[in-house]
């Protein structure tokens, strides 16, 4: 279910840079007070941290790996538009760090073929790291990580993505609400970070046995896909078809829950 580049290149020797990039970007959130908020729509914002490690990591991107393109969710796509792309997220959870909540990350991912093969996700305020390449397995703090062995649906811990926000939100938002009852009445139990980076990445350490997002952004998810994936994830779109950055959601568990998962995600469509 999953969708894989046709080519299995090796990406490890990309690791070493996008951990250098995470560095720098973990220092800044950890030293760096939030300072002016940039009101993105309603209820949506970016943080003076937001931007700096953007220009920061982009930067140093940009010296190391100049033939790669960068995505950043702020500024958008530059550099190379063909091949190889990163996608960075620099405060994954903004809400959650300007109220002092640990519970937000940085996120950097490597794409191609509308694809992740490789990520870096670092939560600054909890002390943990995650990694991935592509074929090479996850590991967290330097240890192989990999999902739960939860069989069943009702005993699972199952993650939720933010309801949505801005324009349109009171329609994306009765499909998420009729999820969120389906699920509560079927799993073990329910939580909400406010990081995808984080649900991603505590799925691929089993710390939760299944995913729902109901959207789908290239810098919230592309470190935490190929994370929970190379730790024995199947990501899927909600229809099922494999997941991709195309996809209109991003649903990811370990193999024995994922069928009876998308059963409840798909039996909440309205």
């Amino acid at each position: 279910m999953d969708r894989r580049p046709a080519s299995m290149t090796d990406y490890t020797d990309l690791l070493p840079v996008a951990h250098q990039a995470i560095d720098l970007a973990r220092k800044t959130m950890r030293t760096m007070q939030p300072g002016v908020l940039t009101a993105k729509g309603d209820r949506e914002m970016a943080s003076e941290v937001d931007y700096a490690i953007e220009d920061q990591v982009r930067t140093f991107l940009a010296q190391h790996t100049p033939e790669i393109g960068f995505l950043r969710e702020e500024h958008g796509l530059s550099g190379m538009t063909d091949g190889l792309v990163w996608a960075l997220d620099p405060v994954d959870g903004t809400v959650n760090f300007v109220h002092g909540s640990p519970l937000c990350a940085v996120s950097l991912g490597l794409i191609t073929e509308n694809c992740s093969v490789l990520g870096v996700i670092d939560l600054p305020f909890l002390g943990n790291r995650y990694s991935a390449a592509e074929g090479s397995g996850a590991h967290a703090d330097g240890r192989p990580i990999s999902v739960s062995t939860t069989r069943q649906i009702s005993d699972a811990v199952v993650v939720l993505g933010d309801y949505a926000v801005g324009q349109g939100a009171a329609e994306k938002n009765w499909a998420r609400f009729a999820v969120t009852q389906q699920l509560a009445a079927n799993v073990q139990r329910l939580r909400m970070h406010g990081s995808a980076a984080i649900d991603l990445a505590w799925l691929a350490t089993g710390q939760v046995d299944a995913v729902v997002m109901l959207a789908n952004k290239p810098w919230d998810t592309a470190a935490g896909v190929v994370i929970a994936r190379e730790a024995g994830a199947l990501t899927t779109d909600r229809d099922g078809s494999p997941h991709s950055f195309e996809s209109s959601a991003t649903i990811a568990a370990n193999p024995s829950l994922l069928s009876a998962l998308l059963d409840l995600v798909g039996g909440g469509h309205r």
